[in-house]
């Protein structure tokens, strides 16, 4: 076989489709967020950031910079190992602790990544419960969906955000059989927000534990910044709460957090935890930091939601076409894939703003979009920037406006 050849061949098809992936060289500055320096360009050129997934420019946040630069000095850069052979710093007993707290758990247990937390705990527990089923959401992230994959147990899809659909699933097995229900809170592409209540309530009536990926509430919904469940005071019914510190908390990592002896069971037995090096105490640190500093108040997460308000305000007057699904995410639909290309093609060379298409297999085709993510840092002026540009781009390109 010409391997080459198949490999080009199908890279070939992907630009064809206009769903090739370009990585922008984005450098952000420090102090600066959302203003970055597009490495891509000639002149090295300003560019204003509005697809970072940093919410709340914590990434970006001179304490916890600080925190980080203190914690190099004392500890050095890399973790030493795993966390059973050497990576089990103070530090991580701190952070686990504090995310405990952040949502009202008895423990937590930290990953590499929210993807990795997602992979390793799914697969790890539906595989270990005798005969378990598996009920995950259409709608939910590659992550879920990989860990549900590799654990080879029975799995059913159930609607988006449908609680009746998940009953009927779940009423045809006996309450006694081990079964998981699989949600996330916040969905990243369309940014609507899932019945939490209702799931629980279905999920305890047929005896399923409830597995809630809030990646994208953490930090940004509840009185402490405990996510969509905090909000709603719903921490309590849900059995296993995943979370990122690549978003709101504005670095890198995942974890869980849930009742003490499952934690510990996931500790024991997962290998995505067990044989994976620690975070480095640096990260750790800045982790602790964030997650504090958004548990001190809600000043943060008030201002985020004026910008988003005032950003769909804005998008609705210039009859750019967007879903509001109630959460912070603005995805703005284009509908084909090599107009949206070229829509955030123009936005970077003419405008100095910076959006990544979103494109099919993330998004189906004919949905395509530029997903937008308004923070705190966003100017009203910048606000009106990126609409005046949108509304402009718009009309060159014949795009269809909203009614």
């Amino acid at each position: 076989m010409n391997y080459n050849s198949f490999f080009s061949s199908k890279l070939a098809n992907l630009k064809q489709e206009g769903s090739y992936r370009v990585f922008a060289q984005i450098a952000r500055r420090q102090g600066a967020f959302p203003k970055a320096t597009n490495h891509g360009h000639q002149s090295r050129q300003g560019t204003t950031v509005w697809c970072s997934n940093d919410y709340l420019g914590m990434g970006q946040h001179p304490k916890v910079i600080q925190a980080m630069e203190g914690t190099l000095a004392k500890y050095g850069a890399g973790a030493g190992g795993t966390r059973n052979i050497s990576g089990t710093s103070p530090l991580h007993v701190t952070l686990e602790r504090e995310l405990a707290d952040l949502h009202d758990k008895e423990a937590a247990l930290m990953f590499t990544s929210g993807y990795v937390a997602n992979d390793a705990v799914l697969s790890t527990l539906a595989k270990a419960l005798p005969d378990c089923v598996v009920f995950s959401d259409e709608k939910n992230h590659a992550s879920m969906i990989e860990g549900i994959r590799r654990a080879r147990v029975t799995k059913h899809i159930f609607k988006h955000n449908d609680a009746n659909d998940l009953a009927n699933l779940l009423s045809k097995y006996d309450k006694n059989q081990p079964k998981i229900a699989a949600f996330e809170s916040v969905y990243s592409m369309d940014g609507d927000i899932a019945p939490i209540a209702e799931l629980c309530d279905v999920a305890e009536q047929y005896g399923a534990l409830t597995y809630l990926d809030e990646v994208h509430g953490v930090g940004l919904y509840g009185y402490k910044g405990g996510g969509i469940a905090q909000q709603r005071e719903l921490c309590d019914r849900i059995s296993i709460i995943q979370g990122t510190f690549g978003k709101a908390i504005g670095l890198i990592g995942g974890y869980i957090a849930a009742n003490a002896t499952l934690v510990d069971f996931i500790r024991s037995f997962s290998p995505g935890f067990i044989f994976t090096t620690s975070m480095p105490p640096v990260i750790v640190a800045g982790v602790i930091e964030s997650i504090r500093i958004l548990k001190e108040g809600d000043l943060l997460r008030k201002q985020h939601q004026d910008r988003v308000q005032l950003l769909k305000v804005k998008l609705k007057q210039a009859q750019i076409p967007f879903y509001d699904g109630g959460s912070h995410l603005v995805p703005v639909i284009v509908g084909d894939a090599v107009l949206c290309k070229q829509v955030c093609d123009i936005l970077m060379e003419k405008y100095a703003i910076y959006v990544q298409p979103i494109n099919y297999p993330t998004v189906p085709k004919g949905t395509e979009r530029l997903r937008l993510a308004p923070t705190p840092l966003h100017t009203p002026e910048m606000i009106d920037h990126l609409v005046g540009a949108l509304s402009e781009i718009w009309i060159e390109l014949f795009l269809k406006k909203a009614a």
